[in-house]
């Protein structure tokens, strides 16, 4: 027992979480078993369990193995919920500026700044959730290299880059509307469209596209459903070649610039 923990975090610590099995990831959370049921086995049955309920009665199902008390079986079940949180988002779709609100806004209530990146597929639908940066109380220094290397990393089709006013109000700064004229013209050069920048409070948001403020934006207004990221597209068009074809090289010089 005492050989194979470390071993865990051993593999965790070179390969990263998604290389363990689930009854490894349920070790490390347990931390150690008892002298009847060694965190191995007791590992086992609890993703035996986990397989065969509702989250909502894991708790009570897990009481009932032999050797998990309250705190190991409330440990289990917050981590679920920890995840499911988290993860609420992924594969989202996303067709106005207001649907992107609800998987950022629990960073409204953050004292600094937080720097988001939105991932987006083809479809719209949410790839993963980034923060890129994290401010002061009043400032983010965000760079598009940091922004663009992670979209490229989910291989987005689109992006969409938020981040929260700790002040409360969401009106973008000098600062807020260069960075993200930056980044429109890197998104261009990338081939990975930037579809907004929104900015979360407490109780509101600002969405850039939606005050047409976005260069692109402004462009394909006629082309689009108000507050609406669904373009209507001509069936003739080759979405192949919609793009230009940008040589890496000249990209990379060109996002050198920024």
């Amino acid at each position: 027992m005492g050989k194979n923990k470390p071993d865990v975090r051993e593999k965790v610590l070179e390969h990263g979480f998604s290389f363990l099995f689930d009854e490894e990831l349920v070790m490390l959370i347990l931390g150690s078993g008892t002298k009847e049921l060694p965190v191995e086995r007791m590992a086992e049955k609890i993703v035996e369990v986990l397989d065969d309920c509702d989250f909502e009665d894991s708790v009570k199902n897990l009481l009932r193995v032999k050797g998990v008390g309250q705190s190991k079986a409330l440990a289990v079940a917050a981590a679920l919920e920890l995840g499911r949180r988290r993860n609420s988002h992924l594969r989202a779709p996303i067709k106005s500026p207001s649907d992107i609100v609800p998987f950022v806004k629990n960073y409204a209530v953050c004292e600094k700044e937080h720097f988001l990146l939105v991932t987006l597929n083809g479809g719209h639908e949410i790839i993963q959730i980034h923060v890129v940066t994290v401010g002061t109380l009043n400032r983010t220094l965000i760079h598009p290299r940091e922004v663009f290397t992670l979209a490229m990393r989910d291989n987005a089709a689109a992006i969409i880059v938020s981040h929260n006013h700790p002040s409360g109000n969401c009106q973008p700064s000098e600062e807020d509307v260069a960075v993200t004229g930056i980044l429109e013209k890197v998104s261009i050069i990338m081939g990975i469209e930037l579809l907004d920048h929104v900015i979360v409070s407490r109780e509101s948001y600002f969405s850039f596209l939606e005050n047409k403020m976005l260069k692109n934006g402004k462009e394909k207004t006629s082309d689009m459903n108000e507050d609406t990221f669904e373009i209507e597209k001509d069936e003739t068009i080759n979405e192949e070649n919609d793009l230009p074809e940008w040589d890496e090289y000249y990209a990379a010089a060109e996002l050198e610039k920024y």
